[in-house]
């Protein structure tokens, strides 16, 4: 019988053009997950005179509405599958909806008084938030119907991570070039960044939604329910699935450490490298490597398991990342050696369990019935959302306890040597720790290569 299985249609490789436009996607899942992050508390702290804890309070907010959200839509997506046979449409509505609000975010005019570009950047930034969610969650639920193979899983989502790490190298280099070519009116500078970047986004997310498969039968049709009972079924997924729990909540540990470093980068270089040009060269140093590393994890999973490699990354980045500490006494070029290893670390960290999660998927079918694949990606979104913004709160918070100074337009202000040393704590020890702790989840993580091919 599982001879039989594994000769069937559903185990034969993936056609190139299925993986190629399942990855593109990835321009827009990379795009927003990190220009936003990089730029976004910078601009309302540097740019538009925003106080350090209230940026990042408002940066939070908008990003606790998108939690709050994600479980529906997934519900929603899979609402849509068992009706239409396709998750294409909340895809495309969410891929055509985010350059606008992208473009709205960065659009506060000269002048506005700090509190109202706070509330202008919060509402247009939850919009944004909102078109994500649309192609997101869906976007993540897919490789469990486009793959039911261990490897091929594997392979779908090395090469969509391939992709995601040149969409970090393009957004987090390019879009603080692009802001930085206008140095004499960083508003507008900040409006065309979000342009460029807003349509490159949507393209991504547009071409990839014509992935999801038409037509797909046999699927349960959830029935239509409260938003509070939406909550109840994501949390019965988190109950009645070990393997998720594990997973998520290391994952969401890492997003919080991860989004706290990508935030922390604009600080670092303007203040502790004293360069605006080094926030191109840390992307490029943490970047360039994972280029050519992540297909190496996509072997290293394929020979000792995705859980192990996922944790030998994860090792690697905390390592990388507690080196940095020397900043305090020692700034200098020598810090882009361990933002390399930090990218080679964090090529793992996406891949690996991104290519575990259909895993889980596909588990969860076999021991409690087909249908929750939506519910899973709003589960697995709201917590990488929750993990990144609690990033930027948990920067904004030390920003704020160590005296960082908010400034507007082209004001320039010299930070206090405390302010220094909080930036520098929030790029090197506070996300080591972070990473350190995902290890406990992690380690109990149970499902294995032998069992998932079982099925």
């Amino acid at each position: 019988m599982t001879a039989t299985r594994r000769s069937s249609p559903a185990r034969t490789a993936l056609p190139g053009p299925t993986v190629a436009r399942y990855a593109v996607g990835s321009l827009g899942t990379g795009g927003f997950a990190t220009l936003p992050g990089l730029v976004l508390v910078f601009y309302l702290t540097d740019t538009l005179g925003v106080a350090a804890l209230a940026a990042g309070i408002l940066v939070t907010a908008a990003k606790v509405w998108d939690v709050i959200i994600d479980p529906v839509i997934g519900s929603l997506s899979d609402r849509q599958l068992g009706h239409r046979g396709t998750r294409r449409p909340l895809m495309i509505t969410g891929g055509i909806g985010l350059p606008l609000f992208f473009m709205l975010t960065f659009a506060v005019p000269a002048g506005t008084a700090p509190g109202l570009a706070g509330v202008w950047v919060f509402l247009a930034f939850m919009l944004t938030a909102t078109a994500f969610s649309l192609f997101q969650v869906p976007y993540i639920a897919l490789p469990a119907e486009l793959a039911s193979d261990y490897d091929q899983r594997t392979r779908l989502l090395t090469w969509r991570v391939v992709v995601l790490t040149f969409a970090i190298l393009l957004f987090g280099a390019g879009g603080p070039a692009l802001r930085d070519a206008f140095p004499r009116d960083p508003y507008f500078g900040y409006l065309v960044m979000a342009v460029v970047a807003g349509v490159v986004i949507g393209v991504g997310m547009v071409v990839s939604s014509f992935v999801a498969p038409k037509g797909v039968t046999g699927m349960p049709v959830p029935a239509r329910t409260s938003i509070v009972r939406h909550y109840a079924t994501g949390i019965r997924a988190l109950r009645t699935s070990q393997p998720f729990r594990a997973l998520l909540l290391a994952y969401l540990l890492q997003a919080v450490a991860t989004g706290e470093m990508l935030a922390a980068a604009n600080y670092v270089a303007k203040h502790v490298l004293h360069s605006s040009d080094a926030v191109t060269f840390l992307f490029v140093a943490l970047i360039g490597p994972a280029l050519l590393v992540t297909p190496l994890w996509g072997v290293a999973a394929r020979r000792i398991g995705k859980e192990r490699g996922f944790l030998l990354a994860s090792i690697l980045f905390g390592i990388a990342a507690l080196s940095m500490l020397l900043l305090l006494w020692m700034p200098g070029a020598w810090v882009y050696l361990p933002v390399a290893l930090c990218g080679a670390g964090y090529a793992g960290m996406q891949s690996l369990p991104m290519a575990m999660l259909p895993d889980v998927i596909s588990h969860d079918a076999r021991e409690n019935g087909p249908g929750r694949a939506g519910i899973f990606g709003g589960m697995w979104t709201a917590g990488e959302t929750t993990g990144m913004a609690l990033g930027a709160t948990v920067l904004s918070i030390v920003l704020a306890a160590t005296g960082y100074l908010a400034s507007t337009g082209t004001e320039s202000v010299s930070q206090p040597p405390l302010a220094v040393a909080g930036i520098v704590l929030s790029f090197s020890i506070v996300p080591a720790v972070l990473v350190a702790v995902s290890l406990v989840p992690l380690l109990r993580y149970r499902l294995r290569k032998e069992e998932l091919d079982e099925q």
